[in-house]
C-alpha cells in the first residue's frame, strides 16, 4: 500500500449554524480543518496509509484535534509539540448572492512559529511514496516556508513524488515576502501541480488568454487551460502533470465544477457538474486533491479516470458539512458511472 505524507496547519473551525450571519448567531459549531489535513482525511477514508505532520501546542484543544484526526484513520505519530496556540478560523456560510466569509485568527499559532530543524524529515519519509503540501503553508510565516522547503528537498533526494496545491491566499502573506518570491523555489521540486483558475496567475503571472474567472456565469471553456499547463511545465520542468480545477460561480449556492489535466502531451477533461445546492464548499479543492492522489495511485496509467475520480469526489464534498470529505470510494465510483440521482440507498 502506498504511504502519503502531508504537512501544514490544522485549525479549529468555528462556523455559524445554517446560513446565519456572524451578527445573528448566538453559537458556533466547532470542528477542525486545514488544507493538508483535509487531504489526509480524504486519503485515509479511501484506505490509503496517511500521515499528517504539523506542530501543535500542548493543550486540551490540540488533544481534541488529535483525537479527531485519529478517528478518521490519519496517522499523527510525527506531529511535534510547541508554541502557544492552535490557529482558528471563523466561517459564515453564504447564500445566493451573499458570499461566504472567512475570518482568520491564526497569528502566533504553533505552526507559524516553527523553525528549520524541528522536524526530522528523513525519519518522517521512511517508507513514504508521496509528499503533499499547499501554498497556504509558506504563506503562514517564513519559518513555515523554510520547513516546508526542507521537506521538499528531502523528498526529492529520496525520489518521493511531491505534489502541491498552489492555493493562493492573499490575506495570509503578511511577513514581508510575497508568494511570487517564495513559491518558485518550492514548486521547482514538484512532480504534480494543482491550482484553480486563478492561482497560477496570482502567483506566477500565468493565465489563459481571454478568460475572466469573475465573469463566467457558470460557463467555463476547459480547453483554454491547456496553455496554463504548458506554461507551468515550461517554468517547472520537473512537473509531470498540471491540473486545474474550474469553478463556475452562478451564486453562493449554485456552482458548476470540473477540471483538466495536462501531462505534457494530452489535455484530459472531466465532465462538468452542475452543483445546484451547495451544503459547504470549504475544502472543495482539498477534496479534489485527495481524490486526485488516490486516483493517480490506484488507476496508475489512466489519467482520465484519476481526473474523473477527483472531480466527482470534490463534487460530492460540496454536499458534506465541514472541511473533511466523508464520502466513500464506492459512492464516488457509482457517480462516475452516471448515477447522480441522489435516490435513497436501501
Amino acid at each position: 500500500m502506498a504511504k502519503v505524507i502531508t504537512f501544514g496547519e490544522i485549525m479549529l473551525r468555528l462556523s455559524t449554524p445554517g446560513y446565519l450571519r456572524f451578527s445573528q448567531s448566538k453559537q458556533l459549531d466547532a470542528t477542525f480543518g486545514g488544507g493538508e489535513a483535509n487531504v489526509a482525511v480524504s486519503l485515509a477514508n479511501y484506505g490509503i496509509d496517511t500521515e499528517f505532520v504539523t506542530r501543535l501546542p500542548k493543550n486540551d484543544i490540540a488533544q481534541a484535534c488529535l483525537k479527531d484526526l485519529r478517528s478518521y484513520g490519519v496517522g499523527t505519530s510525527h506531529i511535534i509539540y510547541g508554541g502557544d496556540r492552535l490557529g482558528i478560523y471563523f466561517l459564515e456560510i453564504g447564500a445566493v448572492s451573499r458570499p461566504s466569509k472567512v475570518i482568520y485568527d491564526r497569528a502566533g499559532s504553533s505552526v507559524s512559529t516553527i523553525e528549520p530543524g524541528m522536524i526530522d524529515w528523513d525519519k518522517v519519509f521512511e517508507g513514504a511514496d508521496w509528499f503533499h503540501w499547499t501554498g497556504i503553508t509558506p504563506a503562514i510565516s517564513e519559518g513555515a516556508a523554510q520547513v516546508c522547503l526542507e521537506a521538499i528537498k528531502v523528498a526529492n533526494k529520496k525520489g518521493i513524488t511531491v505534489s502541491c496545491d498552489l492555493n493562493y491566499r492573499k490575506n495570509l502573506w503578511k511577513y514581508g515576502k510575497t508568494a511570487s518570491e517564495v513559491m518558485p523555489e518550492m514548486v521547482q521540486g514538484c512532480d504534480i501541480i494543482l491550482g484553480n483558475e486563478e492561482d497560477a496567475e496570482k502567483v506566477f503571472g500565468i493565465k489563459p488568454e481571454g478568460f475572466d474567472a469573475t465573469a463566467t456565469g457558470g460557463e467555463v471553456d476547459q480547453k483554454r487551460f491547456q496553455s496554463v499547463g504548458q506554461q507551468l511545465m515550461a517554468k517547472f520542468p520537473k512537473a509531470k502533470k498540471v491540473i486545474i480545477t474550474l469553478r463556475g460561480s452562478i451564486n453562493a449556492n449554485h456552482n458548476t465544477w470540473g477540471g483538466v489535466l495536462w501531462d505534457g502531451k494530452t489535455l484530459y477533461q472531466s465532465s462538468r457538474y452542475d452543483i445546484t445546492h451547495i451544503v459547504d464548499r470549504v475544502g472543495g479543492g482539498d477534496s479534489f486533491m485527495g481524490g486526485l492522489i488516490y486516483g493517480l495511485l490506484t488507476y496508475e496509467g489512466d489519467d482520465q479516470k484519476a481526473l474523473n475520480f477527483a472531480t466527482v469526489a470534490s463534487c460530492l464534498k460540496h454536499t458534506v458539512f465541514g472541511d473533511y470529505n466523508q464520502v466513500t470510494v464506492e459512492e464516488i465510483e457509482r457517480m462516475m458511472k452516471g448515477d447522480a440521482s441522489g435516490r435513497v440507498s436501501r
